[in-house]
């Protein structure tokens, strides 16, 4: 009999660590090579973690809602006698049986681990809730002095509303966590929300005495910045309304969205197109395309490959902002985002675009768009981005005004193709004709993009599309 080690697999080079959501199987289970073991979750891609051999589970080393790094070991599976371990998986992850000694003191050790964490998962922190904290949760609301009852009020974006490590590390960045540090006086007493103190302090507080009295200001003020949020007013419910929970993928884009707001200073600048020649050299080749590639060709890989040239004359607007300094990126990787059929959206990323043909971009845009509506994506296609583009007009709109992706500092909606009358300049006056037009509306960050910079990007893409050759090889 041995044991084998089911470590988090490599789930690509950006991505480092990943959330456990879900255990598929329990302790004791018969499971079979293949199979799915557990869920993990990074960013918006959700994927199953299935088991390299054939066996029995005996442990479980994480919880649900704990952070685990690549490389570390998951769960551990007991290995039939007669499997042969080596033609399965590397040596390396199989833990052979120790001798007779060192397995006593082995076992010692890890039915203290397991006795220890039995322990911290029905602790609650000195006081009694139905909200279920992981240890990591709990020891870092111990080292930072958070007590139970402000813990109880961190809203929790992981399953069922579980507070996790970024929920609480995010609290505690704020500064809510550390109301002790507003007081000027030296022995202060923090209770829950409010301060007693027998010295001036800081601020005017409530004493808890029988009669309220305020207490006198013997230092500055306390800062805005530090004083706790006010508690926002709970949405009343009518009878009939209907109650949706949010879905974790739901959380994650709301405080995306939210961050990237109070983050960037969005400004918009937008163009019309003429995209005559685009739609008239598309109809011309898309049954070709078809036939020779086995795929649709559609509007995307030419706004994919306008945008990778503009990117590459304007390098300036393929940057990060990284507190006061700016990292200028090597690679242009388009994120395109694309709608799910449960109303979410996902952004996968088409990595290094300019260095695809029209071809490749095209292949790589059907790829990416077929396995974000199947949920197939992996966790490193939707990491690594340096600009986004977001089809608006699939759905209607004639233009829009998007949100930047964070760390990004640019994004362009693509609007609605429309047939519109136009005037048209020729060598024997105007006239007007039918033309295919539609608008482009860039949304930059306006930190470290000015107009001219922002308005010269959009311009460059809509003058590469307007100058398409209608005898353009694909």
């Amino acid at each position: 009999m041995s044991k084998f080690e089911l470590k988090l697999p490599r789930m690509g080079e950006s991505v480092a660590e990943a959330t456990l959501t879900s255990w598929l199987k329990e302790v004791g289970d018969t499971i079979e090579m293949d199979e799915a073991i557990f869920e993990i979750a990074t960013d918006k891609v959700d994927s199953e973690v299935p088991s390299e051999v054939d066996g029995v589970l005996i442990e479980k080393c994480f919880y649900v809602d704990d952070i685990v790094k690549v490389g570390q070991t998951v769960a551990i599976i007991q290995i039939d006698g007669n499997v042969d371990v080596a033609d399965v998986s590397n040596t390396s992850n199989v833990v052979e049986e120790p001798e007779p000694v060192l397995e006593e003191m082995v076992a010692a050790a890890e039915s203290a681990v397991v006795h220890a964490r039995a322990e911290t998962s029905t602790v609650q922190l000195n006081g009694s809730s139905d909200r279920f904290y992981s240890p990591l949760v709990k020891n870092i609301a111990k080292e930072e002095g958070i007590s139970f009852d402000v813990l109880e009020t961190i809203s929790g974006t992981g399953k069922d509303g579980r507070v996790t490590k970024d929920d609480i590390l995010s609290y505690v960045k704020t500064g809510a966590s550390k109301p002790a540090q507003q007081v000027a006086a030296p022995e202060k007493v923090v209770v829950q929300d409010r301060v007693e103190a027998p010295q001036p302090v800081a601020a005017p507080v409530k004493v808890a005495e029988p009669e309220p009295t305020v207490a006198v200001n013997s230092a500055p003020p306390v800062s805005k910045a530090n004083t706790p949020a006010p508690e926002k007013p709970k949405m009343q419910v009518s009878r009939g309304d209907e109650v949706i929970p949010m879905t974790r993928m739901g959380k994650l884009i709301a405080k995306h969205m939210n961050d990237s707001i109070s983050t960037s200073a969005h400004v918009q600048s937008f163009i019309e197109v003429d995209v005559t020649n685009i739609v008239t050299w598309r109809n011309k080749i898309k049954d070709a395309f078809f036939k020779s590639e086995g795929e649709k060709f559609t509007f995307t890989p030419i706004f994919m490959e306008a945008v990778a040239k503009a990117l590459k004359k304007y390098p300036m607007m393929n940057i990060s902002v990284d507190g006061d300094t700016v990292i200028k990126k090597k690679n242009i990787n388009i994120g395109m985002a694309a709608a799910l059929p449960d109303g979410n959206l996902i952004v996968p990323v088409i990595k290094n675009a300019d260095q695809l043909n029209l071809t490749g971009i095209a292949k790589v845009v059907n790829d990416l768009a077929n396995r974000s509506r199947n949920n197939a994506l992996k966790p490193d296609e939707v990491q690594g981005g340096t600009y986004t583009v977001t089809n608006v007009g699939t759905f209607g709109s004639v233009f829009g005004t998007p949100i930047i992706n964070q760390p990004q500092v640019g994004i362009l909606a693509l609007g609605a193709i429309r047939k519109i009358p136009s005037v048209i300049e020729t060598s024997e006056g105007d006239v007007i004709a039918i033309r295919s037009k539609m608008y482009l509306s860039h949304s930059y960050d306006h930190r470290v993009v000015n107009g001219a910079l922002g308005s010269m990007f959009a311009k460059a893409v809509a003058d590469y599309l307007e100058g398409w050759d209608v005898n353009r090889e694909v």
